[in-house]
């Protein structure tokens, strides 16, 4: 029998045909892969997101961070690809203690970093103020460091570079040195696989902000919220929940319009008055 993990193409090269002022051509351009990931937790499936393939279990270990579903890597008893084979179907099974824990998690239809429909923001930030504690870490930094801290980032997008179209998140520790970077289609799955690898390599304390490459929305922050890292820095600026959900979250929230500007819309006090 074959067992021979089968990876996906992270991304393709497609003929397009070309239009300018000077005629029409054709050229080679790569296009960004997208597939299909279906997240198996107890032998049940749970979630299907669409994602670029690689770093599957790192995304899944992120994701279940994100749900809830875990507290840390332990509670994880066994995780893998399906059959050993499918890179498109991953299934995670808990310890027995954290089982019982997130039983009502597991119940639940859909999963919580997608709004269900009549749902009014206010709603929202409250419902994850009840999952998510507010940070209380004494984290202080000087802003001009944390804004070098996107010297370092496009070098951290080699996908990107190849086909202007994924998303990207990087972790910083104290020294704002980078410990990881996932590259991913979608903004949210960037985030689960960063955390996911954090988890994993036994990082995350260390972690003291994370980098994006999109604007910053709700999802984003409680994904970052659950991981207990304090400070989100990102090249877009966030959304109005956003910003309402950091604010009680304790999380300082901040983006930057410029090389020369940082704009900190919440948790400032982590700032030192330079």
């Amino acid at each position: 029998m074959d067992t021979t993990i089968r990876s996906l193409p992270v991304y393709s090269e497609k003929t397009v045909t070309q239009y300018t002022r000077e005629g029409i051509a054709s050229i080679d351009l790569n296009v960004l892969g997208e597939e299909p990931l279906s997240i198996r937790v107890q032998g049940k499936p749970y979630a299907v997101v669409m994602r670029t393939p690689g770093d599957e279990i790192p995304h899944v270990v992120g994701f279940c961070l994100g749900e809830g579903i875990i507290d840390g890597y332990d509670d994880i008893k066994q995780i893998a690809f399906c059959d050993g084979t499918d890179t498109n179907v991953v299934t995670i099974t808990l310890q027995a203690a954290r089982r019982l824990e997130v039983g009502p998690i597991l119940e639940r239809r859909g999963f919580i970093s997608q709004t269900s429909c009549g749902i009014c923001g206010k709603e929202v930030v409250s419902d994850l103020i009840q999952s998510v504690q507010p940070l209380r870490d004494q984290t202080l930094v000087s802003w001009k460091d944390l804004l070098g801290c996107l010297d370092n980032f496009s070098a951290r997008q080699s996908l990107y570079r190849t086909t202007r179209t994924s998303h990207a998140a990087v972790a910083f520790d104290a020294a704002f040195q980078p410990q990881t970077s996932a590259e991913d289609v979608g903004r949210h799955n960037a985030v689960d696989k960063a955390i996911g690898k954090l988890l994993i390599d036994g990082a995350i304390s260390r972690t003291i902000c994370m980098i994006l490459s999109s604007r910053i929305s709700y999802e984003l922050v409680q994904k970052v919220a659950r991981a207990r890292i304090p400070i989100i820095l990102a090249m877009s600026r966030p959304t109005h929940l956003a910003v309402d959900l950091a604010e009680k979250l304790n999380i300082t929230l901040a983006c930057s319009p410029d090389e020369e500007t940082l704009l900190v819309y919440t948790g400032n006090q982590r700032l030192k008055k330079e």
